[in-house]
């Protein structure tokens, strides 16, 4: 409707060329990475929405959404597909772990090779099962992230801040991380036009009932900021609670966009301090932009989610 022609075949050309523009060391994937009920063969179609970053011989790592598992494959089968992909940091759930979902899991980013740090995490993502639809009969609407995995989710974090304390060389601050998953919280409902960087174009999706993860999230202390998919015309970022919440972008050319504007992917840069005598040292920042699909890969509202030693939002 919004433009003849469009498909699959221009999200894998912007994939492409947001790819190459960047250059990452990370891809992730937030959910809905194939609409499964338009999908004859599953496996194949997610080969294919994965497929420039293992072409491009990247690393990257994805949670799902409520539509990956509505074609030839379960929620299950579908998560498990994509821990078996070449290049992935996927992974399934925790070993050993009652928890519910498919996809729960953290990385640790390691510290600069031949520094004190380098066997240490200095950046920690938490990568987390939002679920598709509610489970309970009487609750309407979407799924949300389960006590189960809250509890994972505050143990890992105790755990990795425990180690910032108990290990030499100690960092100056614990870790930063980030976090990653497909529907928003209710929170995300909490800005007006004022106080978010982007554009709010439709409501907020998120499940019926809240859950807790912001709370459970602010009381860790450790995530500064969390990225969602789910609405596909919302772009925006904003701090709540020492907390920016931001939307990854709208960038899938099968699904519903808005005529006029453009297709977006969200970047990440994390930057580490350096010591006046070159020594490399923890995350010092974490900044954001979104590219959009024009003609010239714009970038756009480019901002500092965090500083080290600051809890205030900066504009570039």
């Amino acid at each position: 409707e919004q433009v003849a022609g469009c498909s699959d075949l221009n999200t894998t050309a912007f994939l492409y060329r947001v790819i190459r523009a960047e250059d990452p060391d990370l891809v992730v994937f937030t959910g809905d990475n194939i609409f499964g009920a338009d999908s004859t063969d599953a496996a194949k179609s997610m080969d294919a929405a994965i497929a420039p970053a293992i072409t491009m011989n990247l690393r990257w790592a994805a949670v799902l959404g409520n539509h990956d598992q509505e074609g030839t494959l379960s929620r299950e089968g579908v998560m498990r597909h994509l821990v078996g992909m070449k290049n992935t940091l996927s992974r399934f759930n925790p070993e050993g772990v009652e928890i519910d979902g498919f996809g729960n899991y953290n990385l640790e980013v390691g510290g600069v090779e031949g520094t004190l740090l380098a066997n240490k995490s200095v950046l920690n993502l938490y990568f987390l099962d939002s679920g598709d639809r509610s489970t309970v009969w009487w609750i309407p609407g979407y799924g949300w992230i389960k006590a189960s995995q809250q509890a994972w989710f505050k143990q890992t974090s105790l755990s990795l801040q425990k180690n910032y304390r108990n290990e030499e060389p100690r960092q100056k601050e614990p870790a930063p991380a980030l976090a990653y998953f497909h529907i928003p919280l209710p929170e995300f409902s909490s800005f007006t036009a004022s106080d978010f960087t982007g554009v709010k174009q439709e409501s907020i999706s998120s499940p019926s009932i809240n859950s807790g993860f912001f709370t459970t999230m602010v009381e860790a202390g450790d995530v500064k900021a969390a990225f969602i998919g789910h609405d596909h015309i919302n772009d925006f970022c904003g701090k709540l609670t020492g907390i920016q919440l931001c939307y990854a972008g709208g960038l899938g050319y099968h699904a519903y966009g808005k005529a006029g504007w453009s297709r977006r992917a969200r970047v990440v840069s994390v930057q580490l301090e350096k010591t006046v005598s070159g020594e490399w040292q923890g995350v010092k920042s974490i900044k954001t932009w979104k590219r959009l699909d024009d003609q010239h890969l714009t970038t756009i509202d480019s901002e500092v989610l965090w500083n080290r030693g600051s809890n205030e939002p900066q504009v570039i």
